[in-house]
């Protein structure tokens, strides 16, 4: 008897522990990765909604400072050092504060992201960046607060932007594109292969970077991969005769071209054919 009533309260224990009840959370976690450039950037933030709630000036009220979400702050990660508001703020992690107003809100990056919520105790030497941004006004309603990494240019920006209600807030970050793929064309080339060296060609045409030494690449890259596959491909080509154009030779660009243009024909490929078609008749009205 004595057992048989020790085994029926540690199997009601172990029932107990394992059997958790699991709800919704009301601010649902969310984590956003976004590569801007060669820099990635992380998201971590937990998304209250509004449920007919007005938000700005009363759920979140104007200035004062706010967590930037629900929950533990709302937090952003660099992999590479970026530029906000022109200063550089090194890589790592970072909790995001802001202090919303009607006309402006002032934001903040915080370099200590072991909170819940604020920080107990504010220490202004952990301020990695401040910047005042002006609000936009939306035409539409957002019911869940929502970060996000937008309005990607060029690989060279994007906005980490924060939208509630009919508000919108955008906030510029610059990120080191240029520095980190010349150093790694650099590095890489010193023992390149043909797609090495098609590649920095296409990075420097693309970039508007120097077309001279885009050419030098390409033409290394041509001749690396005729040599190995006897023939250079039509899409390296293609890309040579775009350079040649660009740097006004379109001469050069016009015969390149029609290299390309017979290789696409030979692999039945029509979007190129197209396209180098296109540029000839371009080329040869100029």
């Amino acid at each position: 008897m004595k057992k048989s009533i020790i085994l029926s309260v540690l199997l009601l224990s172990s029932w107990i522990n394992f059997a958790q009840v699991k709800t919704p959370a009301a601010s649902p976690k969310a984590t956003v990765q976004q590569t801007v450039g060669l820099t990635e950037v992380t998201l971590e933030y937990n998304r209250p909604s509004a449920r007919g709630r007005a938000v700005f000036g009363d759920l979140v009220p104007f200035g004062r400072m706010w967590r930037t979400g629900a929950n533990q702050n709302s937090m952003v990660s660099f992999s590479d050092d970026v530029v906000i508001n022109g200063k550089t703020v090194s890589k790592g992690k970072y909790a995001i504060f802001v202090t919303p107003k009607a006309d402006n809100w002032e934001v903040i990056l915080y370099d200590d992201t072991n909170n819940w919520g604020l920080p107990e105790k504010w220490d202004d030497a952990k301020v990695a960046v401040k910047t005042n941004i002006k609000p936009e006004a939306l035409n539409r309603n957002i019911e869940t607060f929502t970060i996000a990494i937008n309005q990607l240019d060029d690989a060279n920006f994007g906005y980490l932007e924060i939208s509630w209600e009919k508000t919108l807030v955008s906030i510029k970050f610059e990120v080191p594109t240029k520095e980190l793929a010349m150093s790694n064309i650099n590095k890489v080339l010193a023992g390149a292969t043909f797609g090495d060296y098609y590649a920095a060609a296409n990075y420097y045409y693309a970039s508007n970077l120097d077309l001279n030494t885009a050419l030098g690449y390409m033409n290394t890259a041509i001749e690396m991969a005729t040599k190995a596959r006897g023939e250079a491909p039509f899409w390296y080509l293609r890309v040579k005769s775009l350079i040649q154009a660009k740097n006004g030779d379109k001469k050069g660009a016009i015969e390149t071209a029609k290299l390309s243009l017979t290789g696409a024909e030979k692999a039945e490929n029509n979007d190129y054919i197209k396209m180098n078609k296109d540029s000839i008749a371009e080329w040869s009205r100029k």
